[in-house]
């Protein structure tokens, strides 16, 4: 058996990574050439771009309770109405 190519690359601007990377169970971004070479995406390069205003949430993005901003969500329990709940029995 063969063993893949791969090489490192060491990025200098976010818009060098492509649009069609993967990912390994451990985190690690690699990508291929059309020849097969594993392209390997330097960890501090990565690391770096977190604090870029890319990664940021739209500023106009839609506040929804529980899933863009805290809070929960009313759930509706039968056809779009919330029941009420049982009130316990006391004896």
């Amino acid at each position: 058996m063969r063993e893949i190519p791969s090489r490192r690359v060491v990025l200098n601007n976010l818009e060098q990574l492509p649009g069609d990377y993967s990912t390994t169970p451990g985190g690690t971004l690699f990508s291929t050439t059309p020849g097969g070479t594993r392209l390997i995406y330097d960890r501090s390069f990565l690391l770096e771009c977190r604090n870029s205003p890319l990664t940021k949430s739209p500023p106009i993005m839609a506040k929804i309770p529980g899933i863009t901003a805290p809070g929960e969500i009313e759930v509706a329990k039968e056809n779009g109405r919330k029941i009420p709940e049982e009130k316990e029995k006391s004896d």
